[in-house]
C-alpha cells in the first residue's frame, strides 16, 4: 500500500515562479527596513535631500551592476516609458513620501500609502489588460485591512493632517503610475538597466536639492550619513533591481499585493533594531497582512 505524498512547499507548487517569488521576499524586506532607515535620518536630512541622496548613492552601485553585467541600451518608447517612471516613481513618490512622514505617523502613512496596490490592480486591469480574480481581490481587500489595523494600533496623532493625507495619496498616485510604466518597458530591458536608467533620471530630476544636501551632510552625524548610504544601497539599488526581476515575470496586480507584507515585516525591524515594541494590535494587524497575502496567491477563475 502506498502513500500520498504531502503537499509541497509553497515555492515549489505547480505556477509558482520561484526566482521571482524570492525577488518579491527580499523587495519586502529591504523596502521595510527602509521605513527604520527613514525614521533614523528623517530628523537630519530633509525630504528633497534625502531622495537625492539615496538616488545618488543607488546609481553609483547600480553603475557597477551595469559595467559588470553590459545588458543592451533600451531604445524607443521603452526610453519613453524609463523617463515616465523614473520622474514619477523614483524622483517624485520618494520626494512625496520623504515629505508625508513629516507630518504624519508611520502607520496613518503606511494606510494611505497602500492605496497604491489597489490602484496598480485596477490600472493592470484597465492599461495592461490584466485580470482580476477572485483571490487577487479578495486577498488584496483583507491585507489592506491589516493595513488599518496596524495604523489603529500605532498610537499615532488623533488629529489628521490634510496636507500629510494629501502627500501621502499622492505617493501611492505616483507609486501606481510608476509600475503602470515599468511594466511594458520589463517586457524587452534588463532588469538592470531599468532601475539604472530609472534611479538616474530620477537622480537628475532631484538636482535642484543638491545645495541642501550638501549642507546637510556637512553637519550630518556618521551614523546618519551611514543610514543614508544604506538606504541608496539596499532599499533603492538592490530592492528596485529584485522588484524590477520579479514585475518582468509577474502580473503587477499580483506582485503589488506582496508590498502590502511591508507595514508587517516594518513593525519586525522598528523591534529588533529601534527597540520599538509593537502593540497586540500591531500584531493582529500583520497577521491578518499575511492572510490576505496568501489569498491573492491562490488559483481562481477570472472575474473580468
Amino acid at each position: 500500500m502506498t502513500t500520498s505524498p504531502g503537499p509541497r512547499p509553497l515555492l515549489e507548487r505547480p505556477g509558482i515562479d520561484k526566482p521571482a517569488a524570492i525577488a518579491a521576499g527580499i523587495t519586502v524586506l529591504l523596502w521595510a527596513s527602509a521605513f527604520v532607515g527613514i525614521r533614523l535620518v528623517g530628523h537630519t536630512f530633509s525630504p528633497g535631500a534625502l531622495a537625492l541622496g539615496r538616488l545618488l548613492v543607488g546609481a553609483v552601485v547600480l553603475t557597477v551592476f551595469v559595467l559588470v553585467r553590459r545588458p543592451a541600451f533600451p531604445r524607443g518608447r521603452d526610453l519613453l516609458f524609463i523617463a515616465a517612471y523614473g520622474v514619477l516613481w523614483f524622483a517624485g513618490y520618494n520626494i512625496a513620501l520623504n515629505a508625508a512622514e513629516q507630518h504624519l505617523d508611520a502607520g496613518t502613512t503606511a494606510v494611505i500609502v497602500n492605496v497604491g496596490p489597489i490602484l496598480i490592480a485596477v490600472l493592470s486591469a484597465i492599461f495592461l489588460s490584466e485580470r482580476f480574480t477572485r483571490p487577487l481581490v479578495i486577498g488584496s481587500l483583507v491585507a489592506f485591512g491589516g493595513v488599518v489595523v496596524i495604523a489603529l494600533g500605532s498610537g499615532g496623532p488623533t488629529s489628521i493632517d490634510l496636507v500629510g493625507v494629501l502627500l501621502a495619496l499622492l505617493s501611492a498616485v505616483l507609486y501606481a503610475c510608476g509600475v503602470l510604466f515599468q511594466k511594458p518597458a520589463l517586457k524587452r530591458v534588463d532588469p538592470v538597466m531599468a532601475t539604472w536608467l530609472g534611479c538616474l533620471i530620477g537622480a537628475v530630476v532631484s538636482l535642484a536639492f543638491v545645495p541642501a544636501l550638501v549642507t546637510e551632510l556637512s553637519g550630518a552625524p556618521v551614523e546618519a550619513t551611514l543610514g543614508l548610504v544604506y538606504l541608496g544601497i539596499f532599499p533603492t539599488a538592490i530592492a528596485f533591481t529584485t522588484w524590477a526581476f520579479a514585475l518582468g515575470r509577474m502580473p503587477a496586480g499580483r506582485l503589488s499585493a506582496s508590498t502590502y507584507l511591508v507595514p508587517a515585516v516594518a513593525i519586525l525591524l522598528a523591534w529588533l533594531f529601534l527597540a520599538e515594541l509593537p502593540t497586540p494590535i500591531g500584531l493582529l494587524g500583520g497577521a491578518i497582512c499575511l492572510v490576505g497575502v496568501a489569498l491573492t496567491r491562490r488559483r481562481s477563475r477570472r472575474i473580468s
